[in-house]
């Protein structure tokens, strides 16, 4: 299953969830995103050509970033810029998803272990404004993207 995270027609993220399955390749970001997300399901013995990448100089303004959840279970909080909150998602073990755009924050429901990918080189403060990320109301969308009642 695939899941985006939209707010105004801005995507804040895309969930992979672990039971996810197509043939071939399939890419869900749009061209123009710094971090690029994508799945493929190859047969056994399908070759991909030895490749190099071309040197490109590439202006990255925002930082995106992939989180896999090796193991656990996380709550992930969606903001607006503003840091105004919007709703929760719960990713679990073999889950992957990208954060896009928009503020976010993370409760471990479970022990948790989690791998990020993100753009370097990292800017130490510069990179980000912290905020009290603990909603009042947490709005839990379920995975038919549906309020949990």
């Amino acid at each position: 299953m695939l899941e985006k995270i939209e707010n105004q027609g801005v995507i804040l993220a895309i969930i992979i969830r672990s039971n996810y399955n197509k043939k071939g390749i399939s890419f869900f970001t749009p061209d123009d995103f710094s971090q690029q997300l994508g799945y493929m399901n190859r047969p056994k013995g399908y070759k991909i050509d030895p490749h190099v990448h071309n040197l490109v100089e590439r202006k990255v303004t925002l930082t995106q970033e992939v989180l896999y959840v090796k193991s656990g279970k996380v709550r992930v909080d969606f903001y607006k810029d503003e840091h105004n909150y919007l709703q929760s998602r719960i990713v679990e073990t073999g889950d992957v998803i990208l954060l896009a755009t928009g503020g976010h924050g993370f409760e471990m429901l479970e022990d948790s272990e989690m791998i990020e990918i993100k753009q370097g080189p990292y800017c130490g403060d510069e990179d980000k404004v912290r905020f009290d990320h603990t909603p009042k109301n947490i709005i839990l969308i379920n995975k038919n993207n549906e309020p949990e009642l």
